[in-house]
């Protein structure tokens, strides 16, 4: 069984900076690519960043290229979400979830892509 728990998650004002951190149990996590997805109130969860399982590939959404860096640590069995300049419309839950094993791409922005999901991080931003 592979568990996911989020972390880093808060309160920030606009323009602020958030690092989030999804730590994951199982030996498994270093042969998959994993993702980060957001969902606010009375919407559908949209997809936010997703890596390779080497980590030497990404892919991020529009809304928020430029500003959010996906990494992982596959020694610390870990992948993180560096959150620059947030705005208010960054404000959501935050999930990170397991993708697909040993592939060289990156760009997963479907859910049904993912088969393990944590608990959501809060993410906040005030103007």
């Amino acid at each position: 069984q592979v568990q996911l728990v989020e972390s880093g998650g808060g309160l920030v004002q606009a323009g602020g900076s958030l690092r989030l951190s999804c730590a994951a149990s199982g030996r498994t996590f270093s042969s998959n690519a994993m993702g980060w997805f957001r969902q606010a109130p009375g919407k559908e969860r949209e997809f936010v960043a997703a890596i390779n399982w080497s980590g030497d590939s990404t892919a991020y959404a529009d809304s928020v290229k430029g500003r959010f860096t996906i990494s992982r640590d596959n020694a610390k069995n870990t992948v993180y979400l560096q959150m620059n300049n947030l705005k208010p419309e960054d404000t959501a839950v935050y999930y990170c979830g397991r993708g697909p094993r040993k592939s060289s791409g990156s760009y997963y922005p479907n859910p049904s892509q993912y088969d393990y999901w944590g608990q959501g991080t809060q993410v906040t931003v005030s103007s």
